[in-house]
């Protein structure tokens, strides 16, 4: 493989949204989901989000686990930010972290900044952020959020993996959902996954899915 596998993790409600119509997001998942979501992190190179969830939640992206539980490793924290909005205060915007822009780059914190090529709509094309990553030795990639950053890696057809956490409520439809539009022409090319496994995390359920 010439790009890193990439795994979309999304910890939602039953009805797959990951925040309020408002935008509160924590904690929709229990502690227990949210250990193991460390535990992903710890088995990957590298951890991706939007501008939005940066701007929305500031996440550290860090692993915090004891020693004893996983590997240690701090993976490189990414963020796809078209425009370049992170604030140099973000958690983000420190060292080994990479802002990854179509907009004509400046300084953000320690962050190191790069201008990828866009797509049609001018945010970083998913080809060209696999390939930036891909020759920075990144060999496993989890995404994190949010909605539309996992639609467009799932529209580019490079979700390899989805390790998905729901948890027994319901948000509906004016929810913010986890995987944004499609824009599926018909059932036919919906995209297709094979359910591996299946374990309660407390109160949540953990679902793992590959590729079909």
């Amino acid at each position: 493989m010439t790009r890193p596998r990439v795994t979309l993790k999304l910890a939602t409600s039953l009805d797959g949204r990951i925040a309020t119509a408002t935008g509160e997001s924590q904690w929709i998942t229990g502690p227990e989901s949210r250990q193991q979501g460390h535990v992903l992190r710890a088995t990957h190179d590298a951890i991706l989000v939007g501008i939005e969830t940066v701007l929305a939640d500031n996440p550290r992206l860090n692993v915090r686990l004891a020693a004893s539980d996983a590997d240690t490793r701090d993976p490189l924290r990414v963020v796809l930010d078209t425009s370049l909005r992170t604030p140099s205060t973000a958690h983000v915007a420190t060292g080994h972290s990479l802002i990854l822009t179509t907009a004509v780059p400046k300084p953000v914190g320690q962050a190191e900044v790069i201008r990828v090529a866009p797509d049609a709509l001018g945010r970083p094309a998913i080809a060209s952020v696999l390939d930036t990553l891909h020759q920075r030795g990144i060999a496993s990639l989890l995404i994190e959020g949010g909605g539309r950053v996992a639609a467009a890696f799932v529209q580019a057809g490079v979700v390899d993996r989805m390790e998905w956490f729901r948890a027994p409520i319901l948000l509906g439809a004016d929810g913010r959902p986890g995987i944004a539009a499609l824009d599926l022409a018909n059932l036919a090319s919906a995209p297709k996954y094979r359910r591996q496994g299946v374990q309660a995390l407390g109160d949540d359920l953990w679902e793992s899915y590959v590729r079909a």
